[in-house]
């Protein structure tokens, strides 16, 4: 565990004003606060930053990459979840790795993709030294998703395309939920939920939200 885990920021007080802002911005799952009240944010970001880390705010975590702000880390994860029992998620965007150790907080098991290197390398080395062992990794294309490990019965995607990609829709179990932004330019985007029926797909838009550009390719 990084020695920064002993320090004032990660005190129980720094935490819990965390939660409180996000039981007073909706949140309401006793499971999901739970989750964020345990992961230790500060430890998925640069030392020069992590005494802003339970902050309500995106942070930057190297490569143009951001780590969410904790109320929509949250929200899409209860959106994510809504009431059920997950037992297979896709994540596209791990990033530093910290909605991922959320997830796999609450669900049997995490399948997490990240085009940058980088990234993916040091995200699954801080996962496995905080002993989370039910994520699977992979380094590759977002937009291609994880056909091996398919169907998911739960996709969030971490970072905004202009539309979604079609072979993330054939990834989604019956019955499962995507949550994904979608739109060109940061700060005119909107998150939607997608439901996979028998016979399609209903499609929600929800709320504005700002994120990182959606990009093909590895890095």
């Amino acid at each position: 565990m990084n020695s920064r885990q002993g320090i004032g920021m990660t005190s129980r007080r720094t935490r819990e004003r965390m939660i409180n802002r996000l039981i007073e911005q909706g949140i309401s799952s006793h499971k999901i606060l739970d989750a964020m009240r345990n992961v230790p944010r500060h430890l998925f970001m640069d030392d020069a930053l992590a005494s802003r880390a339970y902050e309500d705010t995106a942070l930057p975590i190297g490569h143009g990459q951001t780590i969410s702000q904790p109320y929509i880390v949250a929200k899409m994860t209860e959106l994510l979840i809504d009431q059920r029992q997950l037992k297979n998620v896709l994540e596209i965007g791990t990033g530093c790795g910290y909605q991922t150790a959320v997830l796999a907080d609450l669900i049997e098991h995490v399948n997490t993709v990240e085009r940058i290197y980088p990234l993916y390398k040091q995200a699954k080395d801080r996962l496995w030294e905080l002993d989370i062992r039910n994520v699977s990794y992979l380094h590759s294309d977002g937009g291609w998703g994880w056909e091996a490990k398919a169907p998911f019965d739960g996709i969030l995607v971490a970072a905004a395309p202009p539309e979604i990609p079609e072979k993330l829709l054939e990834q989604l179990a019956v019955g499962g939920i995507m949550l994904i932004p979608i739109g060109r330019e940061r700060g005119v985007q909107e998150l939607q939920r997608v439901v996979r029926t028998e016979s399609g797909y209903e499609i929600e838009s929800l709320e504005p939200v700002s994120f990182v550009p959606f990009l093909s390719g590895r890095s």
